[in-house]
């Protein structure tokens, strides 16, 4: 697994409205970012990827979340 802070190629924004925690929203461009330990994640990672604290987790274009109400739904940009 690559350690990679997205922050660094991406800009993110909030996605507004808020999507629920019942039906987190994916895509090329949505991330989730862990609000226990701050990493961010794709909706949708092709790569292993999984942040610090272990809430968010995936590979293969999945990703599973442990506490969907520790995740905000945010856009990425390219710098």
């Amino acid at each position: 697994m690559l350690n990679i802070d997205m922050r660094k190629i991406y800009n993110f924004y909030p996605v507004e409205p808020k999507p629920g925690v019942a039906a987190l929203p994916t895509g090329g461009d949505l991330y989730y970012e862990c609000l226990d330990c701050t990493v961010v994640v794709n909706s949708v990672p092709h790569i292993k990827a999984a942040c610090a604290c272990g809430n968010l987790a995936g590979s293969g274009g999945q990703l599973s979340v442990k506490d969907p109400a520790r995740v905000q739904v945010v856009r990425g940009k390219l710098k």
